[in-house]
């Protein structure tokens, strides 16, 4: 891989993982451990990991998709935008504001933006769709923990 190939994945990766340590930062993410945990839920420590890893997926999967020649590659890269914003306000209703279920429900705005991302990056790069995908299950994950976060701070 050349410099400046390796420089623009580089950028498209760190846009994400940015966004998503600068949100976990400010909200203070890592109090999840004094919360209530819903049965299958992983160990603290999981979350930074697995997120990060996340993180840089997406940032592939929109490297090649923007590398791509396709007619679709602008649209897809804006709703692959409006999923990151998405992302990146979910921290706060859950962590900072306590809106357990405000966050779930715009963690389903969250699951249907990225399963749309999938949709459009599949058609463009099906390796950047297998990247997506694997976000959009660890959303789908993410939102069964919510909900029941949700429902047992109801009760």
């Amino acid at each position: 891989m050349n410099v400046k190939i390796f420089r623009s994945w580089a950028i498209a990766v760190a846009i994400p993982l940015g966004l998503g340590a600068l949100a976990g930062f400010i909200t203070g993410a890592g109090r999840y451990e004094t919360m209530y945990h819903p049965p299958l839920s992983p160990p603290a420590w999981l979350f930074p990991v697995a997120w990060s890893l996340l993180y840089v997926l997406m940032g592939t999967a929109s490297w090649l998709v923007w590398r791509s020649n396709s007619k679709y590659r602008d649209g897809a890269l804006k709703i692959y935008a409006m999923q990151l914003m998405v992302n990146l306000i979910w921290p706060f209703l859950f962590f900072s504001w306590g809106a357990y279920l405000m966050a779930f429900l715009w963690i389903l705005l969250l699951g249907y933006l990225i399963y749309w991302t999938w949709k459009e990056f599949s058609q463009i790069d099906t390796r950047a769709g297998s990247l997506i995908f694997i976000y959009f299950l660890w959303v789908i994950y993410a939102g069964y923990l919510n909900l029941v976060i949700a429902i047992h701070s109801l009760i």
